[in-house]
């Protein structure tokens, strides 16, 4: 997606996605706006820090269950990432897949996928990669690529999944289920639900990472839509919903003041908050219920079961 920043009044893609949401009674900006070049680097750095459980848990169990996990998926896969970033965790399963035909990494940032996409072909020179820059949560037509194969296996790692709302993910596995077809399989990392004293630092780290990672929005959103958000009067907070079982994260206001975004003005009162990601928390059963366009193959976790990988192929029928 090119965005055209020289504008008065902005008419852009991102437009489209800041305007409305800062113009609702609670104020939000989507997830998707954390992932320029900066924002996809400051993630790679959360995937590192100690309080961040999810990258270590996960990494931790498919090194634990690898050569299961891709006898499992099978050989001559075309493997599709979504959200792939720097596909780190991507070259691991590929060391250990039966002669893989393809690998398509979707990524927002563009630039970041690129880049990522032309080392990972020197890596695997005998492997056809197919970048697609592009937001995963919209409708993307898959290359079939130079070797075309019926075993397609969508890789969603990192518990992705959580970000979106409850008939957000129905409609999206419902996607993945079509997009891999009866021979495909998806398989999945699934963040469970655990002690807050482990889940609220891995969303607010003493580094401070995950803060500039966050407030890095509002400075994509300056670069992009001319808008003159000061970082400096926003503050990174997250905090636990125990009735909807996620974490809420926003950007709150430490001011009362006014942003311009082209010819648009939005008043941000002391303390408001503007939601910009929440990543919810499962259950067994819950997964198992937003999973229903799928049969549950493989289930493979940590010992304290904080973490799932899961292989799952579409119900046919």
């Amino acid at each position: 997606m090119k965005l055209n920043s020289q504008v008065d009044c902005p008419t852009t893609p991102m437009a489209h996605d800041v305007i409305p949401g800062l113009s609702k009674r609670q104020k939000s900006l989507p997830c998707k706006l954390l992932y320029d070049r900066r924002g996809s680097e400051l993630f790679e750095r959360i995937c590192e820090l100690p309080e961040y459980y999810v990258t270590r848990t996960e990494r931790g169990i498919m090194e634990a269950n690898i050569e299961s996990i891709a006898s499992a998926i099978g050989p001559d896969c075309q493997l599709v990432e979504f959200g792939s970033g720097n596909s780190s965790k991507t070259t691991f399963l590929l060391d250990h897949l039966e002669t893989p035909k393809s690998y398509v990494p979707i990524d927002i940032s563009r630039v970041h996928l690129l880049e990522s996409a032309r080392k990972l072909q020197q890596l695997y020179p005998d492997l056809d990669v197919l970048p697609i820059p592009g937001d995963f949560n919209s409708a993307i037509e898959i290359p079939v690529g130079p070797r075309p194969t019926d075993n397609r296996v969508v890789f969603f790692p990192g518990s992705t999944l959580g970000n979106l709302e409850e008939d957000e993910a129905f409609v999206f596995m419902g996607r993945i289920a079509k997009l891999v077809g009866p021979r495909g399989a998806l398989l999945i990392g699934i963040d469970m639900k655990k002690p807050l004293e482990v889940l609220l630092p891995a969303y607010d780290d003493k580094a401070g990472v995950t803060a500039e990672f966050s407030l890095n929005m509002l400075q994509h959103i300056n670069r992009e839509l001319l808008a003159d958000f000061d970082l400096d009067q926003f503050r990174h907070e997250a905090v636990w919903d125990e009735e909807n079982n996620h974490i809420d994260i926003s950007l709150v206001s430490l001011v009362d003041q006014v942003v311009t975004i082209g010819e648009e003005a939005f008043v941000f009162p002391e303390g408001e908050r503007v939601a910009i990601e929440k990543s919810h928390k499962y259950t067994a059963e819950e997964f198992e219920h937003l999973a229903k366009d799928f049969d549950i193959k493989r289930v493979w976790s940590d010992e304290q079961d904080w973490f799932r990988v899961v292989l799952l192929q579409p119900r046919v029928g």
